[in-house]
């Protein structure tokens, strides 16, 4: 795509200083395009069900992505969440905390486990935010036992 960018320039008749300034912009521009599209997504696949995640940008987020694909058990606890343990546990700097609302993908720091929430929660010392879910919320409630967790 430079190459194209840089031949188009060059028939242009401006000067060497325009001519750096409008390929500037228009690179900045496709790095901006480009990145857009690049959002970390999984999917939780459990009794026939899926539910999909956006996750942040978070060093915590990135680490967990980096273990994908995993086969996990997911476990009740209390009354509002689902939690699972990954293999390595995460980093949590520049890891926004969490105010957990239904659908919030969470990392428990004290504990090492990654909690999805189906009810309000709010925040807790050592509660990180991951991400949010996108599809399939109604689902995380009845996920139970081993589930597989993959990148989209």
């Amino acid at each position: 795509m430079e190459g194209c960018i840089i031949a188009t320039l060059q028939k242009i008749k401006i000067g060497d200083f325009m001519k750096n300034i409008l390929f500037l912009s228009i690179f900045m521009a496709t790095l901006a395009l480009s990145s857009q599209g690049s959002k970390m997504q999984i999917s939780i696949q459990a009794n026939g069900k899926t539910i999909t995640y956006v996750l942040n940008d978070s060093v915590a987020s990135k680490e967990l992505y980096s273990q994908l694909p995993l086969e996990i058990e997911v476990e009740n606890y209390s009354n509002n969440e689902k939690i699972f343990y990954p293999p390595k546990k995460l980093s949590t700097s520049n890891t926004p905390l969490a105010n957990a609302k239904d659908g919030t993908l969470a990392y428990y720091a004290p504990w090492g486990d990654v909690v999805l929430f189906y009810k309000d929660f709010g925040s807790a010392s050592g509660l990180y935010e991951l991400g949010n879910v996108i599809e399939g919320k109604e689902h995380i409630k009845s996920i139970i036992g081993v589930v597989k967790i993959t990148k989209d």
